[in-house]
């Protein structure tokens, strides 16, 4: 009998499902903050590129 009470203690056990939902909605964030950084990073190069064909052009 010991072993039929741990197999449904086992079973009914719902915390480990929860662990798995934070680590996916941690998963998830990070990707979302992933993509925003190069996003931002993009922008910054190309509108550093545009300021130095400006000054490029300016000197001429």
């Amino acid at each position: 009998m010991p072993m039929r009470k741990l197999l449904k203690a086992i079973a009914t056990d719902i915390s480990g499902a929860t662990a798995v939902e934070y680590g996916l909605i941690l998963a998830m964030m990070f990707l979302a903050m992933l993509v925003a950084v190069q996003n931002f990073g993009n922008t910054t190069i190309v509108m550093w590129n545009n300021v130095s064909d400006k000054m490029a052009q300016a000197s001429k």
